[in-house]
């Protein structure tokens, strides 16, 4: 069998659907010693800047007998251009070979003539087009329903997920299967020797509230910092040390009213950006923080809250969408829009210790149940019976 994998995503970005395509797909490529994959991504313009995550891609390629990579040489917006924008009907075959089944993580998959599994992370764009970037959500708008009509299989990142699409795009639940992402052993409880030398390192405060993901309108950090403001720090102090709050994440768009919001609450010397962090330092940053918070207005997913939860880190999130499927009891609820109530919990959750012991354990339990290898295995047995269903059908036209 051979599959090819989109992995433009996981060659370009950092955070979110990258992280995930580069997690999900070391675990597929572990679990398939007998599969031929190609893995094929925008490669930028010959001479320009190499895709970040390149050597990722190399050791995916080295770790597996059979996997190759092949670069298109265009930037991923310019693919994205060719594709889904002026629907060049140019078949990845041309560049990869004759492929079995192919496998779009990240929204739309490029022409082809092999059987298709698409994820849909989330309709976001659609639940709430305010905190869109108006181009990309006209873009998934016209680009994502074509790509749900062209899949053989439509994989969600919740049941959450699973709904909208059935709600809003009117897809049949059974054409959906449920993959939950997950997290990476890594993430875990680390000892203090091996997280001070990375507080030293990044300047952390000693006592601070942890928010990570990208600075853009759907995380609700204007509230988070408008809820942070009226926690007294001198009342909550851990010894001698103030309270401050940590926000780790790269400025993603629409994000000029959190800085002005910083500026409006005078909070530029309780709050610290620390813009993103590396893949290596993020389970240390989680580890050292009192409290990790996560009010995002709606998540497809949500995999900060999980990776703090597996950290043995007391979270408090949003009570809307995936996220009480992710935390389940192991974390407080909040709604995003409340912003006494998140001020409040993180107050809870800094004074009491018994609920933070109690959250530490059930965190650990919950964070357990998610684990790549479980979700690469549910991708694995969608690619043979795509395949199955490719070899019955060409059987099928061979027999006319």
């Amino acid at each position: 069998m051979h599959v090819g994998i989109d992995f433009t995503a996981g060659a370009w970005q950092g955070a979110g659907i990258g992280r995930y395509t580069r997690e999900l797909i070391g675990a597929i490529l572990a679990q398939s010693p007998d599969i031929r994959f190609t893995l094929f991504y925008a490669a930028g313009f010959p001479g320009a800047d190499s895709p970040p995550y390149l050597r990722e891609v190399r050791r995916l390629c080295a770790s597996h007998p059979f996997t190759r990579a092949v670069p298109i040489p265009l930037p991923p917006r310019r693919l994205t251009q060719l594709w889904h924008r002026l629907r060049i009907p140019l078949p990845i075959e041309w560049l990869t070979g004759p492929l079995d089944v192919l496998h779009a993580p990240d929204f739309v998959a490029p022409p082809t003539r092999a059987r298709t599994l698409v994820t849909i992370h989330d309709l976001s764009y659609m639940v709430h087009p305010e905190c869109a970037v108006p181009g990309v959500a006209a873009f998934l708008r016209d680009a994502v329903p074509r790509a749900l009509r062209r899949a053989d299989i439509i994989v969600a990142d919740s049941e959450s997920t699973r709904r909208d699409l059935q709600r809003l795009l009117n897809v049949a639940p059974e054409r959906v299967s449920v993959v939950y992402p997950a997290v990476d052993e890594r993430f875990r409880p680390l000892p203090p020797e091996v997280c001070e030398p990375v507080r030293q390192r990044l300047r952390l405060p000693s006592c601070f509230i942890l928010f990570v993901g990208t600075i853009e309108p759907r995380k609700n950090l204007v509230r988070l910092l408008e809820a942070f403001a009226r926690i007294d720090p001198t009342a909550l102090r851990i010894g001698r040390d103030d309270l401050f709050l940590v926000i780790a994440g790269r400025r993603g768009w629409m994000y000029q009213p959190v800085f002005k919001t910083i500026e409006r609450l005078r909070l530029q010397d309780r709050v610290l950006l620390l813009d993103f962090v590396a893949d290596a330092d993020l389970p240390i940053v989680y580890n050292l923080a009192r409290v990790f918070v996560y009010p995002s207005i709606y998540e497809g997913f949500g995999l900060p809250p999980l990776e703090a939860l597996a950290c043995g880190t007391p979270v408090i999130t949003s009570d809307n969408s995936s996220l009480p499927e992710v935390v389940g009891d192991a974390a407080l609820l909040a709604p995003a829009d409340d912003v006494n109530a998140l001020s409040a919990g993180m107050i809870r959750l800094l004074q009491d210790s018994a609920l933070r012991d109690r959250l530490r354990q059930a965190g650990l339990e919950r964070a357990r149940r998610f684990r790549w290898e479980a979700s690469a295995r549910q991708i694995i047995e969608h690619y043979y019976s795509l395949s199955t269903g490719a070899l019955h059908e060409a059987t099928t036209r061979a027999l006319r």
